[in-house]
């Protein structure tokens, strides 16, 4: 299983080809995807057509969704954005810090095309899929 950022989401349904929508593409038919309710939110809020939203909603919820909050996912990111603040880095979005978090506790890699994530596998063991 595997999470899929919105930062890859969102480039894919734009018809941006790179290598994480891809991976993406690829894994669609053959790698497990957990839908977090952050993501799901991040993505579907962007369509500005009622017709597309339609068309990613029920794309997005035939993947496996999990909630991806709660207190003890809340504590972690608490003290993880701590630990990176102490050494020099501020993670531009909390959200990220959530999903980054949710990932390393649940041992789920990340496929993600967005800079704040990496501080969080350098300091953090947070897993990625190589693309």
């Amino acid at each position: 299983m595997i999470v899929v950022d919105s930062s890859v989401w969102i480039d894919y349904f734009n018809g941006r080809r790179t290598a994480q929508t891809d991976c993406l593409d690829y894994s669609l038919g053959y790698t497990p995807i957990v839908m977090g309710d952050l993501i799901l939110t991040e993505v579907l809020q962007g369509f500005q057509s009622e017709r597309d939203f339609k068309i990613a909603k029920d794309l997005l919820l035939r993947m496996f969704l999990i909630p991806m909050g709660g207190q003890e996912i809340a504590l972690e990111s608490a003290t993880n954005y701590r630990f990176l603040r102490k050494k020099g880095v501020t993670v531009r979005k909390t959200i990220d810090v959530i999903i980054g978090t949710f990932c390393i506790h649940h041992h789920f890699p990340l496929l993600h095309d967005d800079r704040d994530f990496d501080p969080m596998v350098n300091l953090l063991g947070l897993k990625t899929i190589e693309r």
